[in-house]
């Protein structure tokens, strides 16, 4: 059976160009800086961020890690949405690798961190508090529904930081979603960023692979973190030759993945136990809730789905997440609608 895999964008498998590509790709020592691949790749990168430098990275996990050890001290404290990827999803890194202390705050629904908030989290100087060094946002915010943050928010957000002697980290694993649903620039998006990290591996099909960018500096340390942590990598460039396709053609075609969880939604909109996220889709991710009328648990849906050729994962108890990409088509999409109709008709 062929499936449609609608749990995670993460799912991509590489496209039969990317395949040529990583078996030509010409490679060195990633370690020694002299694998051309990798060294286009990251130089493209900080181009297309508007930033000085960037690193290849195996994830997006690490990438912010890096990020999160460059910024921060031991003992110090960096301010997170509490629904974001850092504070729920990293395994705890940044207090177990970094010593550092988050100091979660609410995630509104549109994805923001009030700045009122911020600034109230902002610890004074007393010999009883951490010291804040650090804030970060996330673009698209994932569990709040793939909601992209503005260019006008974020440069707030940068402002306060500056104001305030702080760094700004973007966890921007889907950034490039983030700028084509709003129309605007990549480099806009990210400018008032000191670092940002984004994710080859997701909507833009690498196997693997996160970018990490910042200045030539921040880099710098970020490249000496990563050797510790056992992400130098050596003949690179095989896995580089697939983000360079990510970075010079993917990102140009995000659009109709957005257009199909449109499409998707719209069609669930039509099942009976389904409710949609009011604003849903935003880019490429579907979330809905099951009604009280739905007696089958999210497992045995998941099973159900899978019988008919649909893979999909749960969110939450009663709640779905479903994720758009490259290897879903049209037909694909109306296969998902199809088979969920079936299920909980």
């Amino acid at each position: 059976m062929e499936f449609v895999d609608l749990r995670s964008d993460t799912v991509t498998q590489p496209t039969p160009e990317m395949r040529e590509a990583m078996a030509t790709a010409e490679v060195g020592d990633d370690v020694y800086g002299d694998d051309p691949t990798v060294n286009r790749l990251e130089a493209l990168a900080a181009e297309m961020l508007g930033k000085e430098a960037a690193i290849f990275v195996p994830s997006g996990t690490m990438g912010n890690l890096l990020a999160l050890l460059v910024h921060c001290q031991r003992g110090d404290e960096a301010i997170v949405g509490d629904h974001s990827h850092i504070y729920l999803n990293e395994a705890g890194g940044m207090a177990a690798l970094g010593g550092i202390q988050p100091c979660p705050i609410p995630n509104r629904d549109d994805g923001t961190l009030a700045l009122e908030d911020i600034l109230a989290s902002i610890r004074t100087e007393d010999v009883h508090h951490p010291i804040t060094r650090l804030i970060c946002l996330e673009n698209t915010q994932n569990v709040c529904g793939g909601v992209p943050l503005t260019v006008e928010y974020t440069r707030r957000v940068g402002e306060l930081a500056r104001r305030n002697n702080l760094s700004l980290h973007i966890d921007g694993a889907r950034i490039f979603n983030s700028a084509v649903a709003q129309n605007v620039s990549v480099k806009d998006l990210v400018e008032p960023a000191d670092s940002v990290m984004f994710c080859l591996s997701k909507g833009l099909a690498s196997p693997v692979g996160s970018m990490l960018v910042g200045t030539h500096k921040f880099i710098a340390r970020a490249r000496h973190l990563r050797k510790m942590l056992g992400g130098g990598m050596r003949q690179a460039g095989i896995l580089a030759a697939a983000g360079i396709i990510s970075l010079e053609q993917m990102t140009k075609r995000l659009g109709e993945d957005h257009a199909r969880a449109k499409a998707l939604a719209d069609g669930l909109r039509q099942v009976k136990g389904v409710e949609v996220d009011a604003g849903s889709p935003s880019t490429n991710m579907v979330y809905f809730n099951l009604l009280d009328e739905v007696t089958l648990s999210v497992d045995q849906i998941i099973d159900k789905m899978k019988k008919r050729g649909v893979l999909v994962d749960w969110a939450a108890p009663r709640r779905f997440r479903l994720v758009t990409h490259y290897w879903v088509d049209d037909a694909g999409v109306e296969k998902a609608i199809s088979a969920f109709r079936e299920v909980l008709g």
